[in-house]
């Protein structure tokens, strides 16, 4: 179960920010994250930090495309940033280019995840983020997939996420 979960508790936004940018520095071409968690709860941050993990220019902002559904970004990976937190059903999926993202050798990081179709994934790095107070964030990480419990293990060597 080592290689399979951890948890990290942040305690401010910069920490959540931090372990998004070490996961991004651990990531492999094709892989996909899976954030979910309430309202407010850090999932833009992390996916912040993920891009400067990946080398994203500095000169792109990253924020939730919520209206715009998909944000790419060009970096060491190329970056998808999806929100499903306005999609009403599947059909919609195909619609915005999902499937067609999903089988790309880029960085897909979905937010609101929990909206996707059961077994779409066959690996993936499930991501979970609960509010712990005004500053504090658990940040649960689960491997579905050999790819990524290498990352969890990677990952779970890192002493330090500020």
């Amino acid at each position: 179960m080592l290689n399979k979960l951890i948890q990290i508790i942040t305690n401010s936004l910069d920490e959540t920010r931090a372990l998004g940018e070490k996961t991004g520095k651990h990531l492999e071409p094709g892989t996909v994250l899976a954030l979910t968690g309430d309202l407010g709860s850090g999932k833009t941050t992390f996916v912040q930090g993920l891009a400067k993990g990946l080398d994203v220019p500095d000169n792109y902002y990253i924020t939730s495309p919520t209206y715009t559904l998909i944000n790419e970004y060009p970096g060491r990976c190329h970056l998808f940033h999806v929100d499903l937190y306005r999609i009403e059903n599947y059909a919609d999926f195909d619609d915005i280019g999902l499937y067609e993202i999903l089988r790309s050798d880029g960085i897909v990081a979905i937010e609101w995840a929990d909206k996707l179709p059961k077994n779409l994934l066959p690996e993936y790095l499930a991501i979970h983020i609960d509010i712990l107070n005004n500053e504090s964030r658990k940040i649960s990480m689960a491997a579905h997939g050999l790819r990524e419990e290498n990352l969890i293990r990677r990952i779970n060597r890192e002493k330090r996420w500020d």
